[in-house]
């Protein structure tokens, strides 16, 4: 995206030159050598501020329902891998992102279905959005999961999921890096040899044995780099959010917001995402601001509106909308008696690690942006 139009372009500091013929014949004597002027592209790649290339997009769930359940009656898990049908924001079609470097898509699964084991390079991370009798199996560890649970599946990690006989269909929000993973050239894909993984452990040993609020144990001998807890069960997360709220006003952009955390350290949960869960209180209106960092939002419970750079967009339970770094933001309840939940994952870990994270909150009509 270019800048040339920004007046700041024309200050000194900035490139400034004007091309002549000389110039213009010189730029052509560099391309011959794969070489060229820094000045020629210096206002392009080097913006005033972080330039989005996504925009905001909201996928309602009522639209979308009926062809992921088509897709379950058109092609197997066997055969597609993953039966989903993926989340296009339009201005990353080439990269088949859904906002910035992330990738989101819905996945469906009837009782007694199971898809084959592999792993890759990106990370992978699950929103339940309806079902029961789900599971997924990650690096031999199988782990059960209902409706508004999160689970992760690590980068590099065997995983499989499937629906047990007695279960129901699931239908699912997917999350994964893949796009960055494939920006960074670093992507891979394999299956397991033999196809579905047999489980190693206690069914939900993860939660059972790293669930239970600031306990470990004594002995624990866990190394890896992301976190021993899979799953996040949706009770223990709306109790977590119903207490901080007893003893908080939480955050002015966010309201009761809490981010899903490493047991061992309360970092992050995986090396390139996280997640969070927040509440917004009856009739509450956050605050705008904005960060850098894209961020896709599956609502959890109630409905809403959220102001993305001056445009509404009205959501209830189950719609999923991304808001594209450095977006101006602020969330708004439409209930007056009830709370409304907001399931959200980011890209918040690389740009903290890279030191890109930057945030501001807006200044003018007392925090409030003007709709368009």
């Amino acid at each position: 995206m270019s800048n040339r139009t920004d007046g700041r372009d024309n200050q000194i500091g900035r490139a400034i030159v004007t091309d002549d013929d000389q110039l213009k014949s010189y730029y052509k004597e560099l391309n011959q050598f794969n070489t060229g002027a820094l000045w020629t592209v210096a206002n392009d790649i080097e913006p005033w501020e972080p330039t989005a290339h996504s925009i905001p997009v909201l996928w309602k769930f009522e639209d979308i329902r009926p062809y992921v359940v088509k897709a379950s009656e058109l092609v197997s898990p066997e055969k597609a891998g993953r039966r989903v049908v993926y989340l296009k924001n339009p201005k990353r079609t080439e990269v088949s992102a859904a906002c910035g470097w992330l990738f989101s898509g819905i996945q469906i699964m009837k009782p007694g279905e199971k898809t084959s084991a592999h792993k890759h390079a990106a990370s992978a991370l699950r929103f339940i959005m309806e079902g029961a009798g789900a599971y997924t199996v990650v690096d031999g560890h199988k782990i059960e999961f209902g409706a508004r649970d999160f689970v992760i599946t690590p980068n590099g990690t065997w995983h499989d999921h499937g629906v047990n006989d007695e279960g129901k269909t699931s239908i699912w929000q997917d999350g994964l890096d893949i796009p960055l993973t494939n920006a960074l050239e670093a992507n891979y894909y394999a299956v397991h040899k033999d196809i579905f993984q047999t489980p190693k452990y206690t069914t939900n040993d993860s939660p059972l044995i790293y669930g239970s609020p600031g306990l470990i144990p004594a002995n624990d001998k866990w190394a890896k780099p992301y976190s021993p807890l899979m799953r996040f069960g949706w009770d223990e997360t709306y109790e977590g959010l119903q207490n901080y709220a007893k003893a908080s006003d939480g955050c002015p952009f966010d309201g009761i917001i809490m981010r899903y955390s490493n047991p061992k350290d309360g970092g992050y949960i995986m090396q390139t995402m996280s997640a969070s869960m927040q509440m917004l209180r009856p009739a509450e209106h956050t605050k705008a601001h904005r960060h850098t960092g894209n961020v896709i939002y599956n609502v959890a419970k109630g409905s809403g509106t959220s102001i993305i750079n001056g445009k509404e967009f009205h959501w209830k339970e189950k719609d999923i909308f991304c808001v594209p770094s450095w977006h101006w933001h602020e969330h708004k309840n439409s209930s007056s008696s009830d709370d409304a939940c907001l399931f959200s994952f980011n890209d918040f870990p690389v740009m903290d690690k890279l030191g890109f994270y930057l945030e501001e909150p807006y200044q003018q009509n007392n925090g409030h942006q003007q709709v368009i």
